[in-house]
């Protein structure tokens, strides 16, 4: 995704788990837009990137999904804190394993109703896979299961 966003010249962050930002690799990881998260205290980094927002900093957020190399059964929610917290609308981005492309999909507004939003998403998903298909979790919320 960042590729797409440098060749459209979008200024983007992305968000990444803490250890990737040690060493001599922090200060290069931070010059292209990481954003360090620290697993143990995953809410400060929704707080800081909607403190960035309402501060007036412009500029896109790369979030992938949790699950992509390892089991899981959820997505992680963050994204879907930080836009509803700062009324910024999400664009879908996707790489695609099974026709080798990449893209932005339709970019949407969040209702607030997890469900509704989350079945959108998983639609736009559904025929798309990542590089270990295996590994695929499919796009759902905790909170979508905390509502019903």
């Amino acid at each position: 995704m960042l590729g797409i966003a440098w060749r459209l010249g979008i200024r983007v962050h992305w968000l990444g788990k803490e250890s990737l930002f040690g060493g001599w690799c922090g200060p290069i990881m931070r010059a292209i837009g990481g954003i360090p998260v620290n697993r143990a205290d995953p809410r400060r980094v929704v707080t800081e990137v909607v403190e960035r927002v309402h501060s007036g900093e412009v500029f896109g957020l790369v979030v992938t999904p949790d699950g992509t190399r390892g089991a899981h059964t959820h997505w992680k929610s963050g994204f879907y804190r930080i836009a509803r917290e700062t009324g910024l609308p999400v664009t879908l981005g996707y790489v695609d394993r099974t026709t080798m492309t990449t893209g932005l999909g339709p970019t949407m507004d969040l209702t607030g109703d997890v469900a509704q939003d989350m079945d959108r998403i998983r639609s736009f998903y559904a025929d798309k896979a990542g590089f270990h298909p295996g590994n695929r979790v499919q796009p759902r919320l905790r909170e979508e299961e905390e509502a019903n």
